[in-house]
């Protein structure tokens, strides 16, 4: 079966991969999922975006953080907010703070794909893609 969300896709092998404890993990390449990657990156959620293959064969490879001696993933929960079904779109007071401000929500905005703090900065709402914390 094809999925037909592939930021879905995305959320899920991240959250996978870091629930197995993996040093990487691979995702399709596009560019909503590379900006993602590199607000997640900002964020500090990720360590490194690596590019492999070539044409609709490209994928990012993320680095995975970990803290501690028991190394407990530094992403706890990835949740998809807007789906293709049912788009959620905020404005700019309406954008939600994740977990008192500890997480971040990814945005889509006419400025690009940033998180909530950002976009509040900026002054500009959008598609609220997910919630990570």
């Amino acid at each position: 079966m094809a999925n037909h969300d592939p930021i879905s896709d995305m959320l899920t092998r991240i959250r996978n991969a870091s629930e197995k404890r993996h040093e990487k993990t691979k995702v399709p390449a596009s560019r909503m999922s590379l900006s993602i990657a590199k607000v997640l990156q900002r964020e500090g959620f990720i360590a490194e975006i690596n590019e492999e293959g070539e044409g609709f064969r490209k994928q990012l490879i993320l680095g995975l953080k970990y803290t501690g001696k028991h190394r407990s993933p530094i992403i706890r929960s990835m949740q998809r907010v807007s789906k293709p079904g049912l788009r959620i779109y905020k404005n700019t007071r309406g954008l939600p703070k994740v977990l008192g401000g500890l997480g971040i929500a990814i945005i889509s905005t006419s400025n690009g794909v940033m998180s909530d703090r950002d976009a509040r900065k900026q002054g500009v709402g959008g598609e609220v893609l997910c919630y990570v914390c």
